[in-house]
């Protein structure tokens, strides 16, 4: 009896955790402790799931919930590892399909994405404290009525996406369906994908300004324009939640450029930089970087992951071009072809395999895509090469121009700038709208590449073809900009929803009748400028930005007419000075000449060659005000010539179009430097 009593008795309880968590004393099924699961959490964190294992005591008392997960031996090597960590609620280790961890499972075969979240049982996602609450406040701002969704999504499907390529209806659709069938007041929030509710929220922000193209008044306008922002800061929401709780998804990566297309719309380029960022960055987390075939993914997959990055690519680039920013996107760390002229999205998987790849003469929304995609291959060497940090040679400019000159002669007969095919308009009606946006696409990447050599001068005509290809591409330019106002807003979208969309082109013709206002041309140019201004001025799509840019041309027209009217004046009182000395002199006899000076001035120096080529003079004067522009900093100037800097200097970037004040002192010293 003393002896029983004597024994130690053991506590009645068994080993949960793994043999790893245990020994580091991390309990089981609380935050970050061991999960019980094959392999557990906290393993699989650190990066040690291969050593996870358990007791047999433990793996006889394991719970069901645990036995959920699959063993280490029945998911794939490699890339499933990369996989099984998507649905944690922290980002860590192989998380990233960075280009070292790409290279690494080049060669693995590409598992089955998950699509869920996971989540402890039991929890309430509408209680207010908790994490899930956002989900409940963002279903909360879809509209009451499913008819109403209905038709504004419809909108969108119907009347632009068939010609941007943002979504494929049937996919959207089986997800849609499956999202209004869910139980109303069901708590389970692993029902509700917020990768995809992101996605129909900026879908509901294009749909709501597409249900009422022409609104009858400003207010209606405004109401609609409202609306609008709502779904589309609720898209922005839940873009930002969504990887809390899921992984990534191509529904995610859609969101994100459909957002930075709309910012764009509004003017918001700026924005859009850091829009266009996130997606990117959504796309290279799922290996979209990689070409499919990489992957060794279905051939109909592998189409659709091709343009979608090619529309992260396009936007990046141009973007970055556009606002003077470094792009995101390094093509050393990619590896995706362009697509192909094919369409298979409507195809399986098995139909999809075999369809041959159309002639150019059978255009489909993928040649757009690729055309798109290699100009933006340019536009990248373009802010690479020529608006670093350091200044590169005329000869740089050139090269680059030359291969903006082969893209367009490559083009296919439907989409060439002089004189387009457009008899397969009726067949194709996406050909119209894609025409426009390379045309647009084309002629902004030119006028940006030639700014900086706009008002630059030189004695042997050095700059002339920047001078002729930024007059022409924005003639050009500001034409189709004219013919944009006539469209509904529907047949807007389908082709300004890129940076390209710009003032640009009214930008730079203001410019040139700034710095040349009695030239022929600034007649022509001051009237168009004028015409363009109160169209903008009398659409009912104006907004505050669009405004500011407005404001910028109708600043140029003021200050070329103040100009001419002043030198008009001067001119009149200095032909009156000169008759009145004339006859004055007619009266008087000539003054006696030294013979010293009569001898220098039968020479021929620097100042009677300049007499005798008055063009010539205005050349030195504005290569001197150049050298002054770079050298006022410097000398310890007050820099009033620095407002000039970020016109004719490539490595800094163009005023915003809202600092009115310092576009008018870049165009107050541009008129300074006038002969």
């Amino acid at each position: 009896m003393t002896d029983e009593r004597g024994k130690k008795r053991k506590r009645g309880r068994y080993p949960f955790a793994c043999i790893s968590c245990h020994r580091r004393k991390q309990k089981v099924r609380l935050y970050t402790y061991c999960d019980g699961a094959r392999p557990c959490f906290n393993c699989t964190r650190r990066g040690v799931a291969i050593t996870c294992s358990y007791t047999d005591q433990a793996e006889r008392t394991a719970q069901p919930a645990s036995r959920l997960t699959a063993a280490p031996s029945e998911q794939p090597d490699g890339v499933g590892h990369l996989f099984r960590s998507r649905d944690a609620s922290l980002y860590f280790g192989s998380f990233y399909f960075g280009p070292q961890a790409a290279a690494k499972i080049i060669e693995a075969p590409h598992p089955d994405l998950s699509s869920g979240i996971r989540h402890a049982a039991g929890t309430h996602f509408r209680d207010v404290g908790g994490p899930f609450s956002q989900i409940w406040d963002l279903l909360g701002l879809l509209p009451r009525q499913k008819s109403s969704v209905d038709r504004i999504t419809n909108c969108f499907l119907d009347e632009l996406n068939w010609a941007i390529d943002a979504v494929h209806p049937a996919s959207f659709k089986a997800k849609y369906d499956v999202f209004w069938e869910r139980k109303f007041g069901f708590d389970d929030f692993a029902a509700i994908d917020l990768r995809w509710l992101a996605l129909l929220f900026i879908i509901l922000a294009y749909g709501v300004l597409l249900d009422t193209p022409n609104p009858r008044n400003k207010d209606v306008q405004r109401d609609l324009q409202e609306s609008s922002l709502c779904f589309y800061w609720a898209a922005r929401r839940a873009i930002v939640i969504a990887p809390t709780f899921y992984g990534e998804s191509t529904d995610l990566v859609r969101a994100g450029v459909l957002v930075t297309r709309y910012l764009i719309h509004l003017r918001g380029v700026p924005e859009s930089w850091l829009t266009t960022s996130f997606a990117m960055r959504m796309a290279q987390a799922q290996g979209i970087h990689i070409d499919g075939e990489r992957w060794r993914l279905p051939r109909k997959e592998t189409e659709t992951r091709r343009r979608l990055w090619s529309h992260i690519y396009v936007l990046d680039k141009t973007i970055a071009l556009a606002v003077g920013r470094p792009f995101a996107i390094v093509d050393q760390q990619c590896l995706v072809k362009r697509a192909t002229n094919v369409w298979l999205d409507d195809q399986t998987d098995e139909e999809a395999t075999v369809a041959p790849q159309r002639p150019l003469s059978e255009p489909t929304l993928s040649v757009y895509n690729f055309l798109a995609h290699d100009l933006a291959v340019i536009v990248g060497k373009i802010q690479e090469g020529c608006f670093g940090l350091f200044t590169v040679s005329y000869d740089t400019v050139l090269s680059l121009d030359q291969d903006i000159l082969n893209w367009e002669a490559a083009l296919p007969p439907y989409f060439r700038l002089q004189d387009p095919d457009t008899s397969n308009d009726d067949r194709y009606p996406f050909l119209f709208w894609n025409r426009l946006h390379l045309h647009s696409m084309y002629h902004f990447t030119r006028v940006t590449l030639h700014r900086p050599y706009l008002l630059r001068q030189s004695i042997t005509n050095r700059f002339k073809h920047s001078h002729d290809a930024c007059i022409s591409s924005a003639c050009a330019d500001l034409d189709m900009r004219l013919k944009y106002f006539g469209q509904s807003l529907s047949d807007r979208l389908k082709w300004t929803l890129g940076p390209h969309h710009l003032f640009n082109s009214a930008l730079v013709l203001g410019i040139i009748a700034v710095r040349n206002p009695h030239s022929r041309r600034s007649n022509a140019i001051l009237e168009d400028l004028a015409a363009y201004c109160e169209l903008q001025r009398n659409d009912i799509w104006l907004n505050e930005f669009a405004l500011a840019e407005v404001k910028i041309v109708e600043l140029c027209i003021k200050k070329a007419r103040q100009f001419r009217n002043r030198q008009n004046s001067s001119s009149n009182h200095n032909t009156t000075t000169t008759t009145t000395t004339t006859t004055t002199a007619t009266m008087q006899p000539p003054p006696e000449v030294p013979a010293k000076e009569q001898s220098r001035k039968e020479g021929v120096d620097d100042a009677a060659l300049n007499s005798t080529l008055p063009c010539f003079q205005m050349e030195f004067d504005a290569e001197d005000d150049l050298q002054q522009l770079h050298a006022g900093p410097l000398a310890g100037t007050s820099g009033a010539y620095l407002w000039q800097a970020a016109w004719g200097d490539a490595s800094l970037s163009l005023l915003e179009a809202t600092d009115l004040q310092q576009w008018e002192n870049v165009l107050d010293n541009i008129m300074a430097s006038c002969p």
